[in-house]
Formats: structure tokens, C-alpha cells, sequence
């Protein structure tokens, strides 16, 4: 009987101690989230152009990095390669590195959307390249039932399937490229070139000018020595008279 009494005193202190260091043990953190982006685009396919340059220019890790500390989630509109095919030959290689990182940044909502919800969105929308408020990178929505339109100023796109949806990321394939207005928008008009001066013609001239380009005191001269010529004459004329006479 005593045995049987040490026996389970022991049990009990043994039990009490694991409760006790269980107790002490801090909670699990939660997993991270293991979304990833570009291995979705490879499983989906078609998206090898829009996966470089999400490697290239880091967007994928940026993506990666705010599902796993944000809560407001991802929307990501993806082009396929038959989208960048259709673009105009070079204009990829045409851009900057920074304006690359733009263009991907312009086709990432900063926050999830349903097909649902783009029903209800107030335009334009606001991306991860920067507030569309300043009339850079515009990015409007319309629908039709079930059918989303994008327009960005300078293309028209449609939602054409969704990828991918977990309440957290959504990825919907996109038939065009998202070219923002600030980067592929229309070059500024140049300046016109200045009016060539006018010269002035003889008719334009102030009046009492003339073509001639004689001046009043010229003119006296001339009329003072026609006198004089007259003068001479009449005198000559009166000395012959007075001889024959």
C-alpha cells in the first residue's frame, strides 16, 4: 500500500512539472505564408517573359514579402507571353531598368480583389507604381457581368482568366500588356518654330518717303539750280537782243 502511495506522489510531481515548463513555453508562431508567386505563373504556364522580369527587377520578392506581413493582400495582373509578343518590336529593350521596375510595378494592386469586387471600385485605381491621382499611371476597371476591362491611356485589356485566388493573392491573366501612360504615353508636341520678321516694302514705307530715297533738302537743291539755269538764259538772251538791236 505504501508502494502503491509513493508511486503516485511520484506520478503527480512529475505531472505538475510538465504542466508547469508547458506553461512557461511561449506559443508557436504562426508559419509564414508560402505563397509563391512565380512558381503559380510557371504551374499556370504562358508567363515565361512576365516571370523574367519579375526575377529581374525584384517585384517577385516584393510580392512574396508583403503576403507574408501584410494582411491587405496582392492583386496581379499577368500578361502572357503572347501579350508581350504583340508589343511593338524593341519596346521592351527601349525602357530603363527603373522604368521596367515600373511597368510590373503598374500591374500589382497593392491590395486583393475579387472579379466581384471590381464592380464596386472607385477609378482610377491605385498601383504599386505610384497614385494615379497625378495622371501618371491611371489605371481604370469597367465590367460587364463577369468580364473585366482594364485601360491604362494608352492600351485596352481584358481579364481574360483567373490564374490563381486564395482570399490573400489573386492572379488574373491579362491579354495585353499594361503599358502606363507616364512611360509609353504620346511624346510632348514640340514647339512651333518662330514668324520670320517681315521686311519692309516701299508701299509700307511712312508716307513722304519714296523710292527714289530723295529728301526734302534734295529736292530744294534741285529747284535753287533749275532757277539759276532760267536766270542765266533770260540773261544771255538779253545781251544778244541788245547787240542786234
Amino acid at each position: 500500500m505504501a508502494v502503491l502511495s509513493f508511486f503516485t506522489f511520484f506520478t503527480l510531481i512529475i505531472f505538475l512539472h510538465s504542466a508547469t515548463v508547458s506553461a512557461q513555453s511561449p506559443a508557436a508562431a504562426p508559419a509564414p505564408s508560402a505563397t509563391n508567386v512565380t512558381a503559380i505563373l510557371e504551374k499556370a504556364g504562358q508567363f515565361t517573359t512576365l516571370i523574367k522580369l519579375l526575377k529581374s527587377t525584384r517585384m517577385a520578392d516584393q510580392i512574396d514579402t508583403q503576403l507574408s506581413t501584410s494582411n491587405q493582400g496582392i492583386t496581379l495582373f499577368a500578361p502572357t507571353d503572347n501579350a508581350f509578343s504583340s508589343l511593338k518590336s524593341g519596346t521592351l529593350n527601349s525602357i530603363s531598368e527603373q522604368q521596367k521596375l515600373a511597368l510590373m510595378q503598374f500591374h500589382v494592386l497593392p491590395n486583393f480583389f475579387s472579379v466581384s469586387q471590381f464592380q464596386t471600385v472607385s477609378n482610377p485605381l491605385h498601383t504599386q507604381a505610384g497614385n494615379s491621382n497625378d495622371g501618371q499611371f491611371p489605371l481604370n476597371v469597367t465590367t460587364a457581368g463577369n468580364q473585366v476591362n482594364i485601360t491604362t491611356g494608352v492600351v485596352n485589356a481584358t481579364v481574360a482568366n483567373t490564374i490563381f485566388t486564395d482570399n490573400q493573392l489573386a492572379v488574373y491573366e491579362v491579354d495585353q500588356v499594361l503599358l502606363p501612360l507616364n512611360i509609353f504615353g504620346p511624346a510632348a508636341p514640340a514647339p512651333a518654330p518662330s514668324a520670320p520678321k517681315k521686311s519692309v516694302k516701299g508701299a509700307d514705307a511712312p508716307s513722304g518717303s519714296s523710292d527714289t530715297g530723295s529728301t526734302p533738302d534734295a529736292s530744294a537743291a534741285m529747284g535753287l539750280k533749275h532757277h539759276g539755269m532760267i536766270a542765266v538764259s533770260m540773261g544771255v538772251a538779253a545781251i544778244l537782243a541788245a547787240v542786234f538791236l
